[in-house]
């Protein structure tokens, strides 16, 4: 899932909406839009509702662009009832009513003075109950909703809401109000790609808006990443922020990612850094740590699927000539009491380095195993360490790396 949107529903479950990216494609989006849901307090365990609109002929399709590739919805609550957001890949905007937000969903309506205008909508009711509408890219475009939710109030229609040259506005708006302030956090471009989503804030839904910062940036994820989308949302007594970030070496291929954010008594976000453990707890270093949940990576690894390991993921192309250039960041893991040994499970030659927060370099284990099968190397750390702190792989060589361990 990527175009991460979350929103808490009147049944106290946080749900998120996205679009749908498959794995191998070079392509963004799909066909489908997925919903998932927690009540979990730490993220951790969610229902899968599958897909709730799909976009082929024969089934409940946009019946004025059937086939369309579906693009970064939204979703909302209104009177009892559920409204989905879509946009596709010929810049149509629709809606369709549910009794559940799981759906099923009904017939499509065109987003009358919307509709082949742009792409991705945002939605926001406000505490009057007033709806508003929120697309497009590169300036974003909004108004207020009529009754029906689907046609807007051409009265209202008000351009250039964020634009690039002054807010850096790329794509991607998601609005929520925190105490008498509106926010609209977006795909932000100006750190010269889209990898950044910020926040601007208003003292009205439609403006004007003022830039305040970057939330979450999302650079190192992957050698190609390019965009990221997402949303803010308070659930179960704190604020986190939802994105997306790359892998198999494409701009496509996203997965979302959750990071608690503080709101601030002035009403400013700080920045946050992406996480390997995002709103659980710090990884259990003394247990087999996959990889491929790095925070950040440099070099030309990426995570790719593990032919070896069906299923499952890995972090693979690490290695190079320098090991400054080639790294996996995991942010944050928690080493115990007194860990003295590494052991990484890989495939291929070279060496991998093991660099901690307060540390260094503290152990180099040689990789040699060239009959591509899997096998476990070992080294002694120079030092007992302990705590939980962020550690690093450095990677020289050429590599396909599953796991490792601290102990």
């Amino acid at each position: 899932m990527a175009d991460a949107e979350a929103h808490v529903m009147p049944d106290g479950r946080l749900y998120i909406v996205g679009s749908t990216d498959v794995s191998g494609s070079k392509d963004y989006c799909s066909k489908e839009i997925h919903i998932w849901s927690t009540d979990d307090p730490e993220l951790e365990n969610w229902i899968d509702h599958g897909a709730v609109y799909t976009n082929r002929p024969g089934e409940k399709c946009i019946p004025w662009a059937p086939e369309a590739v579906l693009y970064a919805p939204d979703m909302i609550h209104k009177d009892g009832k559920y409204y989905l957001y879509m946009c596709g890949s010929n810049a149509f905007e629709a809606a369709a009513v549910a009794e559940k937000p799981e759906g099923p969903y009904g017939e499509a309506h065109r987003i009358t003075g919307a509709d082949g205008n742009g792409i991705d909508p945002a939605i926001f009711v406000d505490d009057d109950g007033s709806a508003y509408y929120l697309w497009g890219q590169f300036h974003l475009r909004g108004a207020k909703l009529r009754d029906n939710m689907y046609e807007l109030d051409a009265d209202t229609i008000t351009d250039n809401i964020l634009t690039e040259q002054e807010h850096g506005f790329h794509e991607g708006a998601s609005m929520r109000k925190i105490g008498s302030l509106y926010y609209i956090v977006y795909t932000d471009i100006s750190r010269g790609r889209a990898t950044c989503l910020s926040y601007a804030v208003a003292d009205s839904p439609l403006g004007p808006y003022k830039k305040g910062g970057v939330i979450i940036d999302n650079t190192y994820c992957d050698p190609s990443t390019w965009n990221d989308h997402g949303s803010i949302q308070f659930y179960k007594g704190r604020w986190f922020v939802f994105y997306h970030r790359s892998s198999q070496n494409c701009q496509a291929c996203r997965r979302v990612c959750a990071e608690p954010i503080t709101v601030l008594e002035d009403g400013s976000i700080p920045e946050v850094p992406m996480t390997s453990n995002g709103a659980g707890k710090p990884l259990n270093a003394s247990e087999e740590i996959e990889a491929s949940c790095a925070s950040r990576m440099k070099g030309s690894l990426f995570i790719a699927p593990d032919p070896l390991r069906p299923g499952r993921e890995m972090l693979t192309g690490c290695g190079g000539g320098n090991w400054t250039e080639a790294w996996a960041e995991f942010r944050t893991a928690d080493l115990g009491s007194g860990a003295s040994r590494i052991t990484v499970k890989a495939s291929g030659k070279g060496r991998i380095t093991l660099m901690t927060q307060r540390e260094g370099k503290i152990a180099s284990a040689d990789v040699n195993a060239l009959n591509g099968e899997i096998e476990a190397f070992s080294a002694k750390l120079e030092k007992s360490i302990s705590g939980c702190q962020t550690v690093w792989l450095l990677f020289e060589g050429d590599m396909d790396v599953r796991t490792f361990s601290i102990n």
